[in-house]
């Protein structure tokens, strides 16, 4: 059994596939060629944006903005600690500060009161300018954007959403970006749209936010591509990767109802044994994973190996609490909820092509344990 089976996707495609990755081998145009122009069009069209524009990876894309946007020295950076390290690593990569705030338990997304409290009390303390909100679309859902940009416009903030694990979700039937001014995205393989290697975008509506952006990630270049205009970096998608997230975002629309209808029929099978996740109102989540809470969550974990059944524990050690991490500041100097979600959380195998006798033997392997 496969925690996320990226074969059976491959096997559906196969063809493809192969047609695919052999047009880009005959014409050679191996970085940032015409299937890289393509599939930016078409992301852009999907995500209902104007502009989008690739990159290396996901940890790149979130970084992009930051530094077309100038954030720096004596910035405050608002992000979730209950997320993966990129979310907030990028942060100091430009000198800002990262500035952890607590979750809404229910979501696990960034919680719009927190982050209230959070920005006043970094106004009060007068030590750092508030500058930009990352919002993370943990496990597939979105944030309460339209909470989290009311107080971004509020104080004059950037609004960043990391959809790393969420891209494709929806809020009242719209994507992120209706509400924030760029949306992050990784296309690492186990995402709801991965290619086979690293890959990244970002999206906007901003065509000077893409033009910066456009610079940086070939070396800061202008327009002459010696004469470079800006610090940048080299952060460009393979033609390759191009030309098979083409293939696959042909399907994605119905694999997000494929996830949703195997994550329906888990939330019916399992909800008398554990607590299982809750989407935000008007929400549709893409289910990069699937995560349940129990009090016995190691417990849990290693019967459920015992029954074949593979699972992770995501962020047991939030980052605030992470050695790199520690010098930071805690909004309100403590995140309960973060902590309390490190200990309880559980994911189970998720994927489009989880067929029912599969997803019944990890049902009944839960319900063993905890029924």
């Amino acid at each position: 059994m496969d925690f996320i089976d990226l074969k059976a996707q491959q096997r559906r495609i196969r063809p493809q596939l192969d047609a695919a990755i052999a047009r880009v081998l005959d014409h050679g145009a191996y970085v940032l060629g015409p299937e890289v122009r393509e599939f930016e069009a078409q992301l852009a069209a999907f995500g209902e944006a104007r502009l989008a524009l690739s990159c290396a990876n996901g940890t790149d894309a979130v970084v992009l903005p930051l530094m077309a946007w100038g954030v720096g020295p004596g910035d405050a950076v608002f992000c979730p600690s209950f997320t993966f390290a990129a979310t907030a690593e990028v942060v100091p990569w430009v000198q800002a500060t990262p500035v952890f705030v607590d979750i809404d338990p229910e979501t696990y997304n960034l919680s719009p009161t927190a982050l209230e409290a959070a920005v006043e009390e970094t106004l009060k303390a007068g030590q750092l300018t508030p500058k930009a909100v990352i919002a993370v679309d943990l496990f597939g859902q979105p944030a309460d954007y339209p909470a989290i940009s009311a107080i971004c416009r509020k104080h004059g903030m950037k609004l960043l959403s990391d959809s790393a694990q969420g891209f494709g979700c929806t809020l009242n039937g719209h994507h992120p970006l209706h509400w924030a001014d760029a949306t992050a995205t990784s296309f690492f393989p186990a995402k709801p749209l991965g290619c086979y290697g690293d890959g990244g975008a970002v999206l906007t509506n901003d065509q000077g936010l893409w033009d910066v952006m456009d610079s940086l990630r070939v070396h800061g270049k202008g327009e002459d591509k010696y004469d470079n205009v800006r610090i940048g970096m080299n952060s460009r998608l393979d033609s390759l990767q191009a030309a098979i997230l083409l293939e696959k975002l042909k399907i994605f629309p119905e694999e997000i109802q494929m996830r949703d209808r195997v994550a329906a029929r888990y939330n019916r099978l399992l909800a008398p044994s554990v607590q299982v996740p809750a989407v935000i109102a008007g929400g549709t989540s893409v289910w990069a994973q699937y995560t349940i809470e129990t009090d016995d969550r190691d417990g849990l974990a290693t019967h459920l190996k015992t029954q074949g059944v593979p699972t992770a524990a995501y962020y047991p050690k939030p980052l605030h609490r992470q050695t790199a991490y520690r010098a930071f500041p805690v909004a309100g100097g403590a995140l309960p909820a973060s902590d309390a979600a490190g200990g309880r959380v559980l994911s189970l195998p998720m994927h489009p092509y989880l067929d029912e006798a599969t997803q019944d033997r990890i049902v009944e392997a839960v319900r063993g344990f905890n029924g």
